[in-house]
C-alpha cells in the first residue's frame, strides 16, 4: 500500500503525557468504503487525491494506519442521566492525531468503533453501519446550517458483525473535531489525580482552544466564563432549528463549543416544547426544552473541576465560579432571542419582537404545526405569499390575527417611506438564511439507515447531497423536506448506537 503521511503535529499526546492510553484500533476482515469526505480531506491537508477507494477503506477501518499515527485512548469521566461514573473514556474510540488544517486551526481526527481499549468496560468497542452513517448525516446537517460541529470523514464497514438487540453491520467512523476535550475530561483528572493534573489540562485547554485568555488576571476563571459563552451560543443555535442532542452528558459537552457525540439524536417535527425522542431518556431529562438548563448543569459541573484553580479560598472561589453559572440563563437568552428575531426578520426589534415570536411558539404548539415549515414559509408571507403558510394551520383567524401583529412590527421596523416591496423581498431573503427549507427528517434518516445495512447506499447518498444545501429550496428533492406522516413520530425513538 502506498504510504500516506498525514501532517500529524499530536500536542495532546505530547503536552499531557499520562492523560491517555497508547493503544492500537483492531483489525477487521473486509474493510469496504462506505463514505468519504474529499473535501475535508482536502481542508485538513490530507494526501489522499488519488487514493482508491480500498486504500481508503485500509486506512479508515484501521488496518493501515498513516504514517505519524500514535492512537490514543483518551481518559473521561461523566455525570449520565445524573450519576457520576468516575471512570468512561474512550472504549470505542481512538484519537489518530492532530494536524493544522488550511485557516491554521487545529484538527483531532480519531476513530470511532476501533475495538476494545482499556476504558472499554463491558463494552466490545464496536459500532455499527446504521449510527455511524446517522452521524454523517446529522453532523454534516448541522455543519450546513453553520451550527459548530463535529464532522465525518469517513465510514467504512469491517465485514462483521456487532451484537446487540441483533446482528448488524460493523462499521468505524473517522471523526474530525476541534477537540475532544469535554467536561468530563476535567471530572476524570479532578477525581482521580488533583488540582496540579487539572490545571495542566486547563491550560493546555486555553493554549488550544482560548489563547485570548493567556496572561488574563484569573485565566481559569476566564476559562469558565469563555466555555459558558460558547455553550450559550451553541445550544441556542440548536433550538432554532428544532436540534434535540439526546444525550446531553458531562461526557458529550465540548469544551471547543461544537456538538459533539451524535447518538439519540432528532429533529423536532410538529413544535413541542416537551419533545423527547431518545429511547434512553425516560424521565425527560434532555427534552428540547430543557437543553439550557442542562447545559448550565453541566457548567456548574465544569466549575467545580477549577474551584482549586480558581481561588484558594474556597469560599470565594465557590462565589465566583457560581456568578457565571448563574449568568449563564441570560446569555443564553441574549443568544436565543437573537436568533428568534432573526427568524422573525426583525433583528433589530426588541420587547415586541420578543412578544411575537413567544406568541408564535405557543401558536405552532397549540395547532402542532410542523417546526421547520412554519418559519420557511413564515419567510413567504414577508411577501405577501400567505398560501403555503395558512395550509399549516387549522385555525386560520388564530393566524391571521398573529400574522396582522407581525406586519405591523415589520412596517415599524422597516421605518416611514420604505417601499414596501422591495423590503419584503429583502426581508423575505434574510429569513431564508435563518429558517431551513430542509432538515433531516427523522423519517427520511431511518429510512436511510435501514437501505444501507441492506447493502443500498443510493438513499443514504441522496439524502446526505440534498442537506448540502438546506437554506435553498430543491424541487427535485421535494419529497425530503416533507414532515413524517404522524404515525410515524407517534412512536419514534431514538437510540444511542452503542
Amino acid at each position: 500500500m502506498p504510504d500516506f503521511s498525514f501532517p500529524f503535529d499530536n500536542s495532546y499526546a505530547r503536552d499531557l503525557p499520562g492523560f491517555a492510553v497508547p493503544w492500537q484500533p483492531a483489525t477487521v476482515p473486509a474493510p469496504r468504503l462506505l463514505h468519504f469526505n474529499p473535501g475535508l480531506a482536502r481542508e485538513l491537508g490530507l494526501p489522499l487525491a488519488e487514493a482508491t477507494p480500498d486504500q481508503l477503506a485500509a486506512l479508515f477501518s484501521g488496518n493501515a494506519l498513516p504514517e505519524g499515527a500514535s492512537p490514543i485512548a483518551q481518559a473521561y469521566a461523566g455525570h449520565q442521566f445524573g450519576q457520576f461514573s468516575p471512570q468512561l473514556g474512550d472504549g470505542r474510540a481512538l484519537l489518530l492525531g492532530e494536524v493544522i488544517d488550511g485557516q491554521g486551526r487545529r484538527r483531532d481526527i480519531a476513530f470511532k468503533g476501533s475495538g476494545r481499549t482499556p476504558f472499554s468496560r463491558s463494552g466490545d468497542g464496536k459500532a455499527a453501519v446504521g449510527p455511524m452513517l446517522r452521524e454523517v448525516l446529522t453532523g454534516e446537517a448541522m455543519h450546513a446550517l453553520g451550527i459548530p460541529s463535529t464532522r465525518a470523514l469517513a465510514v467504512v464497514a469491517t465485514g462483521e458483525p456487532v451484537r446487540r438487540q441483533r446482528p448488524l453491520p460493523g462499521a468505524v467512523l473517522t471523526r474530525v473535531a476541534d477537540s475532544h476535550l469535554r467536561v468530563g475530561t476535567f471530572q476524570f483528572f479532578a477525581a482521580h489525580a488533583g488540582p496540579a493534573q487539572v490545571r495542566q489540562l486547563a491550560d493546555y485547554t486555553i493554549a488550544r482552544h482560548y489563547p485570548e485568555l493567556a496572561g488574563a488576571e484569573n485565566g481559569y476563571l476566564e476559562l469558565l466564563r469563555a466555555v459558558a459563552e460558547r455553550q450559550a451560543a451553541l445550544v441556542a443555535r440548536w433550538m432554532a432549528v428544532g436540534f434535540i442532542h439526546g444525550v446531553m452528558n458531562t461526557d458529550n459537552m465540548s469544551l471547543a463549543g461544537e456538538t459533539i457525540d451524535y447518538g439519540p439524536c432528532a429533529f423536532m417535527e410538529a413544535y413541542d416544547p416537551g419533545a423527547v425522542f431518545s429511547s434512553i431518556d425516560r424521565q425527560g431529562r434532555y427534552a428540547y426544552d430543557q437543553q439550557a438548563d442542562i447545559a448550565a448543569w453541566n457548567l456548574a459541573r465544569f466549575a467545580e473541576t477549577l474551584l482549586p484553580l480558581i481561588d484558594a479560598d474556597t469560599e470565594r472561589a465557590v462565589a465566583r465560579a457560581t456568578a457565571i453559572i448563574e449568568a449563564f440563563p441570560a446569555r443564553y437568552q441574549e443568544h436565543w432571542q437573537a436568533a428568534l428575531k432573526a427568524k422573525l426578520g426583525l433583528p433589530d426589534s426588541g420587547a415586541e419582537a420578543e412578544a411575537l415570536g413567544a406568541d408564535w411558539l405557543v401558536l405552532l404548539q397549540a395547532q402542532s404545526v410542523d417546526f421547520t415549515l412554519a418559519w420557511r414559509y413564515l419567510g413567504e408571507a414577508a411577501e405577501g405569499r400567505e398560501e403555503r403558510l395558512r395550509t399549516l394551520f387549522a385555525d386560520g383567524a388564530a393566524l391571521a390575527a398573529w400574522l396582522q401583529r407581525w406586519r405591523r412590527q415589520c412596517t415599524a421596523a422597516d421605518g416611514e417611506g420604505s417601499n414596501a416591496g422591495v423590503a419584503g423581498a429583502a426581508r423575505a431573503a434574510a429569513m431564508a438564511r435563518h429558517n431551513p427549507w430542509l432538515i433531516p427528517r427523522n423519517h427520511q434518516v431511518e429510512a436511510a439507515l435501514d437501505a444501507a445495512e441492506q447493502g443500498d447506499l443510493a438513499p443514504f447518498h441522496h439524502l446526505l447531497g440534498a442537506l448540502a444545501e438546506p437554506c435553498r429550496e430543491q424541487p427535485r428533492h421535494a419529497d425530503l423536506a416533507e414532515p413524517a406522516p404522524r404515525e410515524f413520530m407517534r412512536t419514534f425513538q431514538t437510540f444511542c448506537g452503542t
